[in-house]
């Protein structure tokens, strides 16, 4: 049966002008960052159209600041313009190749694009300046729990908790990563410590009642998959909640 991970955790926050190089007249730099501050806005506000259109305002004045591409990316990434976000988030990390922020944004992008293996290499490059983020580690573990390497993504999901203890979807992976590795009981208890910090996280009881099954405990397990059904979303979650349906039929039928 398969196993539903969550996705991967948000983009980090999103990058303030840190500094501005030298731009010409006072007044010139005064619009940059007038201009830099409404990009920031927009994106804040999801007007993402808006947000691409100042920072590439803000490039044409300053054409080498990393913190603008990498903005401008991340609105590209939410308008589904996921090559153009890809050139941004390249050309950061030409500009700035020790900035976390533009790996993992870049390495997002590569998630969703069926890459984890460049995923990874990007998150591993950018623990190297910010090996306190849990979110690095989280989505590291994620790429590994992609490239069917539970064991590593183990390793990645403890170091998480232990910078963001009892995050749930954490915990949800976590779990996920112990049923790869033949580990049904711990996994059972990463679900319920999933479902004691949020009782509406759907996927952690379905995802637990596959633990269940594989421990022996169909009654159990029945109840969870319904609990899911109850608590999943019709349209994010249709065809899980069709597959659902199917394991109780085929249960109920035994």
């Amino acid at each position: 049966m398969p196993l539903f991970r969550v996705a991967l955790a948000p983009a980090l926050a999103l990058l303030a002008l840190l500094a501005l190089a030298p731009a010409g007249p006072a007044q010139t730099e005064g619009n940059l960052e007038t201009s830099f501050n409404q990009g920031l806005a927009a994106l804040e506000e999801g007007n993402y159209p808006q947000a691409v259109q100042l920072f590439t305002e803000v490039l044409k004045q300053q054409p080498d600041l990393a913190e603008a591409y990498i903005n401008r990316g991340v609105a590209q990434r939410r308008l589904g313009k996921y090559p153009e976000a890809l050139s941004d988030f390249d050309k950061a990390v030409e500009l700035a190749p020790e900035m976390s922020q533009a790996r993992y944004n870049r390495a997002l992008l590569h998630s969703q694009a069926g890459a984890p293996d460049k995923a990874l290499a990007d998150l591993t490059e950018a623990l190297k300046s910010a090996h306190q983020d849990w979110q690095i580690y989280y989505n590291r573990g994620n790429a590994y729990l992609d490239l069917k390497r539970p064991q590593e993504a183990l390793k990645d999901y403890a170091k998480a908790l232990e910078l963001r203890p009892n995050a749930p979807e954490v915990l949800h992976n976590q779990g996920l990563a112990h049923l790869l590795t033949g580990e049904p009981e711990a996994a059972l208890k990463d679900f319920d410590r999933t479902l004691a910090v949020n009782p509406h996280f759907a996927r952690a009881y379905y995802n637990k009642a596959q633990a269940l099954e594989k421990l022996g405990r169909p009654e159990e397990a029945k109840r969870a998959y319904r609990q899911f059904l109850q608590a999943a979303d019709p349209e994010k979650d249709r065809g899980l909640m069709e597959n659902t349906l199917a394991i109780l039929k085929e249960m109920e039928g035994k």
